[in-house]
This record gives structure tokens, C-alpha cells and sequence, in this order.
């Protein structure tokens, strides 16, 4: 059981997946967190990344679809959280493309699910815990939809406008969340971040897929001309600002967690390329920028993502820690180190296809 002495008790749902297990491993590290990690372990769950903290007293670990209510309510009535951290998403837009209930199931039902079980146990506890209890759920600049303009950035105001089945989901769990303060008084926080990165990444990713790629002597899938715009935020950076919303964070509001690093796809892939040319001198593929390929482009593809984070830089502080060029650098040296973790992935449970099209143009091509 957790030391209920312990100053905060936090439910983490999908903690075991990219951005949850650095936010699980960040709160261990703080030393005055107890986590309980609730986790369904989908394809897309590294269960590696929780090494570090798997046997820290300070931790515990259930595996739990949140459509299940009875456990969720088990979860809640065992574990006495003072807050949640709402992570458990499917976020693959190449994925939805190809099974968008899915999507629908996890993101919509499962929030509303955890939203309820979130609202009886807070109705049932007393004064001082009640003022403590907050849900921060976790959502995604996709659903603010595609900006047209260059000098455009998406603030917390902004009206959705939601292009694929991912990001329509994530809006059905935003307005949920919405719902559940407005209406019921349950003390939510929503935050809506960049495109994040970093270590423990799923291979299907956009900067893992491009490092596995090129490291492979494989084509470098790009879709379209390459000029999709979006703003990439190093996963370390993305967890600290989660923390600090999480603390000091106003109920009832909204932050946006911007990397304030606009890039387009096809300029990501070129500094991953000429990042391998120097970090892998000896490679038989170089100059690695010669593996690019433009494929047939996603359907829907918006255009370009980008938020103004200026809220959250004035009521918390908060700042990215690393440049992009830095965060990228410490990253393609991680997928070099990491070689064994990704090629066991490739070899059992994502072969590298191309997704959303049923076309296989991927890591293997």
C-alpha cells in the first residue's frame, strides 16, 4: 500500500505509455508523491520506461481499461487519490484513420467513465479533501484544427475545429471535462500541448520512425510535399509543465503547453538525417537525407499546429528547458543507444507499415 503520509496521492491514468511514464518517473522523483499508475497496456505501453520507478515504495501499478467502471471504482476506493492526472488516450491519427471507434471508445467513453467515478468519489469526501481534489485531464493542440496563417497561434480561446477521428475524440473528451465542472462542480483542469518527443517514443511515431528509419537503411516516409507545419515540445519539458498546471493550475481553466518550435515535417526529418551523419560516422547510409521519400499524404492532413503558451508562461513561469535542437540531439542519441527496445518492437508487435491508408510504405520499405 502507499505511505498515506505522503503529502499527495496521485491517480495517473496511461502512465505506462510515452508521456504518462516520464510523468509517473517525474513525480517518483519528487520524493513527496505517492502514483498510482492505472494502465490497459495497449500496443503503444513501455513498460521498460518504469524500471527506474517499478519498485520504488512510492508506487503502484493496476492494469485497467477506464471503460470498466467497477474498476475504476475499485481503483479509487483502494488507492484514496487526492487527484488525477488523465492520460489514457489512443492518439494515432494514422491509426484512427484505420479504426476510429476505437478512438471513440477510449477517449470518449473511458473519459466520461472516469469523469463519473471522479464525481461520486469527490461528492463523498469531506470539506478539506474536497478543497484539495482536482482532475487534470490531458488533451492535444489537434483539436483547435488546422491554422491557415503563419502568424497564427492557437490560445485557449480558440473555437475547435477537429479534422480527424483522433482529434474529434479528444474534443468529445474536452467538452466531457467541460461538462463535468460546469454543470456538476467537479474541480477540472484541461491542458492542450504540442506535438511531444523524446524518449520511450513508440516507433510509429513521426521522430522515432524517421531516427529507426535512417539507423535501418530504410526509406524515410514523408507525407505529401513535406510542408505540414507542426510545433514539437521535448516530453521532459511537456511533464514538468503538467506538474506545475497539476499544483497551481486555476479550476476550471484551461493551458496550452507550446514548444514555441514550428518546423516543418520535412525540416525535422533533414536535422534528424544530418544529426546521424555526425552521431553515426561509420553508417553505410550516408549522407542519410538520400533515404527521404515524399509518400501519398494523409487523408485529411491539417496543415499546421502551433499555440501560444504565453497563459501559462505568465501565471507559472514556465519555459521549455531544452531548445529543439538540443531535446532532438539527446534524442537520436537515445534511439542509437536503444537499439535492442525498438528492433523487439519491429520484430513482434509493429512491423513499420504505413497506417491510415493501408498502404505499406513504412520503415520496411
Amino acid at each position: 500500500m502507499p505511505n498515506t503520509n505522503q503529502s499527495r496521492r496521485i491517480l495517473v491514468t496511461g502512465g505506462a505509455g510515452f508521456i504518462g511514464s516520464a510523468l509517473v518517473r517525474r513525480l517518483i522523483r519528487g520524493g513527496d508523491t505517492v502514483v498510482l499508475n492505472c494502465d490497459k497496456f495497449t500496443y503503444a505501453a513501455v513498460p521498460a520506461a518504469l524500471e527506474e520507478t517499478s519498485r520504488h515504495p512510492n508506487y503502484r501499478l493496476i492494469k485497467i481499461d477506464i471503460c470498466d467502471r467497477r474498476g475504476v471504482e475499485a481503483a479509487f476506493s483502494d488507492y484514496h487519490p487526492t487527484g488525477v492526472i488523465h492520460l489514457a488516450a489512443e492518439t494515432h491519427v494514422d491509426r484512427s484513420i484505420d479504426g476510429p471507434l476505437t478512438f471513440i471508445r477510449t477517449n470518449v467513453l473511458g473519459t466520461a467513465v472516469l469523469l463519473d467515478v471522479s464525481y461520486s468519489y469527490y461528492c463523498a469526501l469531506n470539506a478539506a479533501e474536497r478543497a484539495n481534489f482536482r482532475f487534470h485531464h490531458v488533451s492535444t493542440d489537434e483539436v483547435f484544427g488546422s491554422l491557415d496563417h503563419e502568424d497564427m497561434a492557437s490560445t485557449e480561446g480558440a473555437p475547435y475545429a477537429p479534422n480527424s477521428p483522433y482529434s474529434a475524440s479528444k474534443a468529445g473528451a474536452d467538452h466531457l471535462v467541460r461538462a463535468w465542472h460546469r454543470t456538476l462542480g467537479l474541480p477540472t483542469i484541461t491542458t492542450h500541448s504540442s506535438n511531444t518527443f523524446g524518449p520511450w517514443q513508440f516507433p510509429d511515431k513521426f521522430i522515432p520512425m524517421m531516427i529507426i528509419s535512417a539507423l535501418r537503411g530504410r526509406h524515410l516516409p514523408i507525407y505529401g510535399n513535406g510542408g505540414n507545419v507542426r510545433d514539437w515540445l521535448f516530453v521532459e519539458d511537456h511533464v514538468e509543465a503538467l506538474w506545475r498546471v497539476f499544483c497551481a493550475g486555476a479550476i476550471g481553466e484551461s493551458y496550452n503547453i507550446g514548444g514555441s518550435t514550428e518546423l516543418t515535417n520535412q525540416a525535422v526529418a533533414i536535422q534528424i538525417c544530418r544529426l546521424l551523419d555526425w552521431m553515426v560516422p561509420g553508417s553505410p547510409y550516408r549522407p542519410h537525407e538520400q533515404l527521404i521519400r515524399f509518400v501519398p499524404d494523409r487523408p485529411g492532413h491539417d496543415l499546421r499546429y502551433g499555440l501560444d503558451p504565453a497563459k501559462l508562461i505568465r501565471a507559472m513561469g514556465w519555459r521549455p528547458r531544452l531548445d529543439f535542437g538540443k531535446a532532438l540531439e539527446l534524442s537520436v542519441q537515445w534511439y542509437i543507444d536503444k537499439r535492442d527496445w525498438w528492433e523487439r518492437i519491429l520484430a513482434t508487435s509493429y512491423e513499420g507499415a504505413r497506417l491510415g491508408l493501408n498502404i505499406a510504405v513504412g520503415l520496411d520499405r
